[in-house]
């Protein structure tokens, strides 16, 4: 799929909600279809799949977070709004919508494959592609229905 096919990509994000995505492993092809995606309205957050921690806290609720204690501070916790829902509630005006791009997704679980999943359609202007694996070229396939092959 080349250059031309970042519409298809983005007419497939549309209606699946979350992609499962398979880049050659040199890279650098992912960043057309980011372009893609920002060209048609879309707002994206890229991040690492690995060390998200549990994602229902993370992307959807106020969760805690304590910088590691070297024995000199006093034990501390700071509190961090939901990463989704903040991101949401402060797209510009004219955004269709937030898409969560994660890298290195093969580490995730199964169970965190279908909440993503579950999560777009739980939330319609969110949009989810994982990075899952290696190919020849760039190609990609619903989440759902790759988390239900595995």
């Amino acid at each position: 799929m080349g250059l031309l096919a970042g519409y298809q990509f983005v007419k497939d994000l549309e209606s699946a909600g979350a992609l499962a995505l398979f880049v050659p492993p040199e890279g650098g092809f992912e960043g057309r279809y980011q372009r893609r995606l920002r060209s048609k309205g879309y707002t994206t957050l890229h991040m690492s799949a690995p060390g998200l921690g549990d994602l229902a806290a993370y992307l959807t609720q106020e969760h805690g977070i304590r910088p590691a204690h070297t024995g000199k501070e006093n034990i501390r916790v700071y509190f961090q709004p939901p990463l989704v829902t903040y991101h949401l509630e402060n797209l510009p005006p004219n955004a269709k919508g937030l898409v969560l791009w994660l890298i290195d997704g093969k580490r995730l679980s199964k169970q965190e494959f279908a909440y993503l999943a579950q999560l777009t359609q739980t939330l319609p202007k969110f949009k989810v592609v994982v990075e899952v694996g290696g190919d020849r070229s760039v190609r990609w396939e619903p989440l759902a229905d790759w988390v239900a092959a595995a």
